[in-house]
């Protein structure tokens, strides 16, 4: 090739770089404290990473004291307002602290573009005795250079893809997944599973704690990620554990967690997966949540009415995700069903809102699956929240929202547990699971009797219909009754209950029947 010609070529790999940019990696532990007191170089010790959901993200920290000093490590789009502040220096190749003046507490925040560039933190005064001077002068020129090659490199890369016809990726955006860094083929993968799977021979440094779940496949510990030298240093996860004949179980679960555009604060937060060898066992590395399951937890508590719209409204947020085809933000995403909804698979968080977990049963609707291979999903579930057309095995094969019914009358029998235990609208009983007055361990053709033939629901009490304050019965007559309908067409969709428990929290202490009328006109005219 001549001089011209490959001139030419780089001038090409050159404007490809422009329409390709590849996701930040930065420090993601969220909110940790620390013993860091805002002067001169402050490590977060953060040790895990993540590539940016958003190419268009940066990585940013923040150090605030409300008594107690934490630091913030998350990605950041600097388009949005980050704790109300607009990010100025998120070119930046390391992350110099400022001070947010007019705030109540002490706050800096910092954000830079570079590779896990917001670790470790400069603070005013020590930016100038910690940052080399070459660092600079030369960094910035020399890194634009960098990205240059780079995104060259990677266009490259895709041209002799499509020139060889090789088989295509699933795109950058299934690459955003968040993983544990250690893994030393996160630069070349080529598929989100690939990179969500600890690869290395070295495993992580897991110390397993205590059994806090067992279900059908698998088992879940408590356990302790060591994040330095000391055994004092660790961050708590959950660990669950799949023997080796639950292979296709654990390889279910993997990839609904693989899928990047899963993530959100109602779904569980996945780490990794390790396939542990010398034990003969599979692992998935989750988020710990201290408080458990929403059955242990409605078990041991009474709630109120700001409790019950916590709970509830972010179930249907963390579901109305999973049906989603789009992210909030507009993203394309594949639609998930979980198709085994149930007060043990919903977690509760520190602030008492839910997530969503084990997906092991999941399934992923992508539009080109035909009804041979929606049949070949079978009748899975628990007997007990099964809706009555998966009782039958008369799911509508031919069209793809019928899983989503059924997931929706699942989560309106969650929806009914968390009711039945809020002291704001009438007495507590103890709890008990749904249709748990009939029998203690229901099986399939036991409860198509009551739910087919008697078409038999969780009762709802007088004292919840006949209740003063609008919202709660909207709750339970609009909402809990229309998602449990035996015809699943009828059924509101999970995206219609979020908005429902939108207006429901803020309107239920009006008793006013116009704002009964305006509600109820307001759901009629959303939702169907």
């Amino acid at each position: 090739m001549t001089i011209t010609g490959r001139m030419n070529q780089f001038r090409y790999y050159i404007c490809l770089s422009v329409s390709f940019r590849l996701a930040q990696l930065c420090r993601f532990c969220d909110i940790e404290s620390t013993a860091c007191n805002a002067t001169g170089v402050c490590e977060s010790l953060c040790n895990i990473s993540s590539i940016c959901e958003n190419p268009n993200e940066v990585c940013v920290s923040a150090w605030r004291n409300k008594g107690n000093p934490i630091i913030e490590t998350v990605c950041h789009n600097p388009a949005l307002p980050f704790h109300g502040q607009y990010l100025t220096d998120y070119n930046n190749s390391v992350c110099l602290m400022k001070q947010v003046k007019g705030m109540e507490e002490d706050f800096y925040i910092c954000s830079c573009s570079q590779e896990e560039c917001n670790d470790p933190l400069f603070f005013p005064d020590g930016v100038e005795r910690n940052l080399p001077p070459v660092l600079l002068v030369s960094l910035v020129p020399a890194l634009i250079a960098v990205v240059v090659l780079l995104s060259a490199f990677y266009c490259y890369r895709l041209f002799r893809q499509q020139n060889l016809k090789a088989p295509k990726t699933k795109g950058i955006d299934s690459e955003t997944c968040a993983i544990i860094m250690s893994d030393d083929d996160r630069s070349d993968s080529s598929s989100a599973n690939a990179n969500s799977l600890n690869h290395n021979t070295e495993l992580l440094p897991i110390q397993l704690d205590v059994i806090v779940g067992k279900g059908r496949f698998a088992e879940v510990y408590r356990a302790k990620l060591k994040q330095g030298a000391t055994d004092e240093s660790f961050q708590m996860v959950a660990v669950k554990i799949f023997p080796y004949d639950e292979y296709a179980s654990w390889k279910t679960e993997w990839e609904i967690f693989s899928d990047a555009e899963l993530r959100h604060e109602n779904v569980l937060q996945f780490l990794t997966a390790e396939d542990r060898k010398a034990e003969r066992r599979y692992w998935l590395i989750t988020a710990y949540h201290e408080r458990g399951n929403l059955q242990e937890f409605l078990t041991q508590h009474v709630i109120g009415w700001d409790e019950l719209c916590r709970l509830g409204g972010s179930l249907a947020r963390g579901v109305a995700h999973l049906h989603a085809d789009r992210t909030s933000c507009g993203r394309a995403k594949v639609a998930i069903v979980h198709r085994d909804l149930k007060s043990v698979n919903v977690l509760v968080k520190s602030d008492l809102s839910c997530c969503l977990c084990d997906f092991g049963l999941s399934l992923r609707l992508h539009n080109s699956m035909s009804p041979e291979e929606l049949a070949n999903s079978g009748q899975v579930g628990t007997a007990r929240y099964m809706a009555p057309e998966v009782l039958e095995s008369r799911l509508d094969l031919e069209n793809i929202e019928s899983f989503k019914q059924a997931d929706v009358y699942s989560m309106a029998l969650v929806l009914w547990e968390i009711m039945s235990r809020c002291n704001a609208i009438g007495d507590v009983r103890e709890y008990e699971p749904p249709f748990g007055k009939l029998k203690d361990h229901l099986c399939v053709e036991s409860m198509k009797d009551d739910v087919i033939r008697d078409r038999l629901r969780p009762e709802i009490p007088a004292s919840w219909t006949n209740h003063t304050s609008p919202g709660v019965v909207v709750l339970c007559l609009s909402t809990i009754e229309e998602c449990w309908d035996h015809d699943p067409e009828a059924r509101v969709t999970a995206q219609c209950v979020v908005e429902r428990f939108g207006e429901i929290s803020s309107a239920v202490i009006s008793t006013e029947p116009k704002m009964i009328w305006i509600i109820e006109m307001k759901y009629e005219f959303c939702c169907f």
